[in-house]
């Protein structure tokens, strides 16, 4: 059986769930992320993430560490921790000049790729010795704005589709 909630009149540009689905985090085509969690039959908002200054363009939310990473039209990305009921965001700064426009975690959540409209993909992990979020970058050979992101279990391997009906495959070893 299907069951319709509302979550307002604003459409819904990205969305990501947590590991049991419990939890939702959604941006209704603004600069915000509400966070909903499934209680008593109904979805309950709970947070906003308000760091963003344009419009959040995708999220992905890590199930093993409950982290959620965000992009924007910004050239932004942040990654959200819990802090008791309250998300901490950390600023990655990605050093592109256009739009940020998909992100993933890798599958042992250690890193991140971002695509972006500057035809290229920000790798991103943390460098515990200055407690920051370092993105390096992926340029060659991408021709146009890299509109979705996927990685290969191995952790290793990057596959991109971008906005010119090609995918690619990257290798990204660190």
């Amino acid at each position: 059986m299907t069951t319709t909630y509302s979550f307002g009149v604003e459409p819904i540009s990205c969305h990501a769930w947590n590991k049991n689905c419990t939890e939702l985090a959604i941006s209704p085509n603004s600069s915000d992320v509400q966070v909903f969690r499934f209680k008593n039959g109904r979805w309950d908002m709970y947070d906003v993430l308000t760091e963003h200054e344009q419009h959040v363009t995708s999220i992905d939310w890590a199930p093993e560490s409950n982290r959620i990473v965000t992009c924007g039209a910004d050239r932004n990305a942040y990654v959200w921790t819990l802090n008791g009921s309250k998300w901490k965001p950390t600023l990655v700064i990605l050093r592109i000049n256009r739009a940020a426009t998909c992100v993933k975690w890798s599958p042992l959540e250690t890193k991140f790729a971002v695509g972006s409209g500057a035809r290229l993909i920000s790798v991103c992990y943390f460098e515990q010795e200055n407690n920051w979020w370092v993105s390096k970058h992926i340029k060659k050979p991408l021709r146009s704005t890299v509109t979705s992101i996927d990685w290969h279990p191995n952790n290793v391997l990057i596959a991109a589709g971008s906005s010119d009906f090609k995918a690619r495959l990257a290798i990204v070893y660190r």
